[in-house]
């Protein structure tokens, strides 16, 4: 049988998440010391030419206080999802990573759209729909968590300041949303421990099978004729 006790390691799980951002960090601060033009590679909505900045575009972000925001939702939800969902995750995140950036290119408004906020409403929804469809102790854990930190997500994917991409936040959800529903068997689930007073077979040592028995047929078999 398959080890799958390193899949389900949250250490390797934070390190992972934790790098990955890391790296978003070191893209940002490079753009800022080189004053490279980062937001060229971010998503304007019908630039045909343009069409592969849906892949880049999470991965650059309008400022430092743009990429503290996102920052902590992709540790936190990235953790939960590589630690709880080791055959789906790739899938859930290239969900919402690819559906987010394509919803913005055919329906977005017309302005640059960039940073991962897309993404991380994804990973929360991947995180929200399977755990109502899976209902086992893990995927409700890690539910709700992710619920009680970022629960004010289920809001933001509708238009709320100008300045903030809504496109990405609701598209990002319909992309962790579509992988919910298309692979929420895949992963196993955790195996339930039995108590000793659960694994006990068997009719009870004293009273039987009598509890089968009609109690209008049923006699006592000590019961005896006094003639």
């Amino acid at each position: 049988m398959k080890d799958t006790s390193k899949a389900y390691s949250i250490q390797r799980a934070v390190l992972l998440s934790t790098f990955a951002v890391s790296l978003l960090w070191v893209i940002q601060s490079a753009g800022v010391l080189f004053n490279l033009p980062l937001q060229w590679l971010g998503v304007r909505p019908f630039d045909v030419a343009g069409v592969w900045k849906i892949l880049t575009a999470p991965l650059v972000h309008g400022s430092y206080e743009h990429l503290f925001n996102n920052t902590s939702p992709l540790i936190i939800l990235g953790s939960a999802l590589l630690y709880g969902y080791p055959r789906t995750r790739w899938w859930a995140l290239g969900f919402a990573w690819l559906v987010s950036g394509s919803g913005i290119f055919l329906f977005g408004r017309d302005s640059v759209h960039l940073g991962a906020s897309g993404v991380s409403h994804g990973l929360f929804f991947y995180l929200f729909v399977v755990s109502i469809l899976r209902r086992d102790a893990r995927s409700v854990g890690l539910m709700m968590i992710a619920f009680f930190m970022y629960g004010g997500m289920v809001m933001t994917i509708f238009p709320r300041e100008p300045g903030i991409s809504y496109e990405a936040h609701f598209f990002g959800a319909v992309g962790g949303t579509i992988a919910a529903l298309i692979f929420w068997r895949n992963d196993p689930k955790p195996k339930v421990k039995k108590y000793a007073w659960e694994e006990q077979e068997g009719d009870d040592p004293v009273i039987g099978d009598l509890w089968k028995q009609d109690p209008s047929t049923r006699q006592d078999e000590d019961y005896t004729n006094p003639h």
